[in-house]
């Protein structure tokens, strides 16, 4: 239905999008998730091409809607985009806002776009709200008139925008129950949203946006669930992550100490809990593992601490042959190491650069 090939979108400040590629098809409801300014917004408006792209080429139902001379009002048409601010005429009433389209460009008569906006209107709800005009309406209402409004053009697919980022919490509910009932109906939908549950809920594909594209595609199980991918993962488990390089055994250990103390205290991290990465860390890192090493070598430290589960995981990673620090013959260190963490666990993947792994867990 839709096929996004190296897709690029440059702005003077900023390359949102820098090579996507992917396929939707008929029925798909996807949802769009990843951190702010990943380009979720963007994709969705280059897709019905409100923004330009810069290079690459997105096809509808087999026709390049980017090439030069295609008539985008016409394959438009086909698209219906709900935005996050509603964009209801005000000087319309509610019937008026939904019959206006379909008059003007599919060429119904004033009857028959009555008569589909109030069908329209009942499917949402607010065939009582016919006659009134917006500003006396909540924002809930407003979206689901917004959304009456853009079936009313008959689309094969809908864009959604943020839907229930402009609403009070006690609005999002009647917006969202409008979305599903349309995914039970099988209508292929592309909704950029922020709303974990609700994307879980709802979609049979999530995008995961990350680096300029979809850093990740899977089904809602794979990517709430066992992501595959480490940036998903950080960003499911709300992680907030601190990384440290060591390449020398003179490196600045009160710095680095310094930094889990500034990091620990920004993310509101219990004291005991910064007390004992600190103390693993020197134990396992420095009087362990750094002592085995032998220059040129690297070791990786990885700090994660997830809001969600108040706790923290800590990786060290480290190159040269298999060496299981827990099998250490420094017992007081790898005492204390234990006393600071609930587990330690070493593997050795001898494909990868730093193929020694020990990971931690800590409360």
């Amino acid at each position: 239905m839709i096929r996004i090939e190296h897709l690029r979108k440059e702005y003077p400040t900023a390359v949102p999008l820098k090579d996507v590629n992917v396929e939707i098809h008929k029925g798909d409801v996807i949802s769009v998730i990843g951190p702010s300014g990943t380009g979720k917004s963007t994709l969705i408006r280059c897709i019905n091409m409100l923004e330009q792209p810069t290079s690459g080429k997105i096809f509808v139902d087999g026709e390049e809607i980017t090439e030069k001379g295609c008539d985008v009002a016409r394959i438009r048409r086909k698209m219906g985009m709900v935005f996050q601010h509603f964009n209801l005429f005000p000087h319309m009433t509610v019937i008026e806002n939904i019959m206006s389209a379909p008059m003007d460009l599919l060429g119904k008569s004033k009857q028959e776009a009555y008569d589909k906006g109030i069908e329209l209107l009942r499917k949402v709800g607010l065939a009582d709200k016919a006659l009134n005009y917006p500003d006396v309406m909540s924002g809930g209402q407003k979206q689901r008139v917004a959304i009456a409004r853009t079936l009313a053009m008959e689309p094969e697919i809908i864009l959604f925008d943020e839907p229930t980022s402009a609403l009070d919490p006690t609005m999002i509910g009647e917006v969202q129950a409008v979305i599903r009932d349309l995914a039970k109906q099988g209508t292929t939908m592309i909704i950029v949203t922020h709303e974990m549950k609700f994307a879980r809920e709802i979609c049979n594909r999530v995008f995961y946006m990350d680096q300029g594209g979809i850093y990740e595609d899977g089904p809602p199980e794979q990517i709430f669930d066992a992501p595959i991918k480490e940036r998903t993962r950080q960003f499911i488990r709300h992680l907030k992550v601190l990384e440290y390089t060591i390449t020398s055994a003179d490196f600045d250990f009160i710095g680095f100490n310094t930094q889990i103390e500034e990091f620990g205290r920004k993310h509101r991290i219990s004291q005991r809990t910064i007390y004992n990465i600190q103390a693993y860390i020197e134990e396992m890192c420095v009087q362990i593992i750094l002592s085995r090493m032998k220059a040129p070598f690297e070791i990786l430290v990885t700090i994660e601490y997830s809001e969600e589960h108040d706790d923290a995981d800590v990786m060290i990673r480290y190159s040269g042959e298999a060496f299981d620090p827990t099998q250490t013959d420094n017992e007081l260190s790898m005492l204390l190491a234990e006393r600071a963490t609930e587990s330690i666990i070493y593997r050795y993947e001898p494909e990868e650069k730093l193929g020694n792994i020990v990971e931690a867990q800590i409360h």
